[in-house]
């Protein structure tokens, strides 16, 4: 229960972090968020609790692609605000063009 506690300690440090480093400089902040950290700590805790090299490499492919889909998030939320759509609607909608992306690249990365 101690080791569950540190991990969201941890992880909620960093987006708080990241959070208050945004509001000072957008591209501070941005660039925070775009390290892997998450990643890297889900790594470790996964490491940690199997020492499973194979699952571990299978975690970080799998990363890889479902990176991709991501960022259908980002350019759909940016493209709307920039056109002057509000935020709760750009993010819905962002939201819902990854969602999408990430069906299409699941469906994908089960044929390999």
């Amino acid at each position: 229960m101690i080791q569950f506690l540190l991990k969201t300690l941890i992880s909620a440090l960093l987006i708080a972090g990241a959070a208050e480093l945004g509001k000072r400089s957008p591209t501070a902040g941005a660039l925070l968020v775009s390290l892997p950290l998450t990643s890297l700590l889900a790594m470790i805790w996964l490491w940690h609790d199997s020492h499973d090299p194979a699952r571990l490499a299978a975690f970080a492919s799998d990363v890889l692609w479902l990176v991709i889909p991501s960022l259908a998030l980002f350019v759909v939320l940016a493209w709307m605000l920039r056109a002057g759509y509000g935020f709760w609607l750009s993010l819905g909608v962002g939201i819902a063009a990854t969602l999408a992306a990430y069906a299409l690249s699941l469906r994908l990365l089960a044929l390999r």
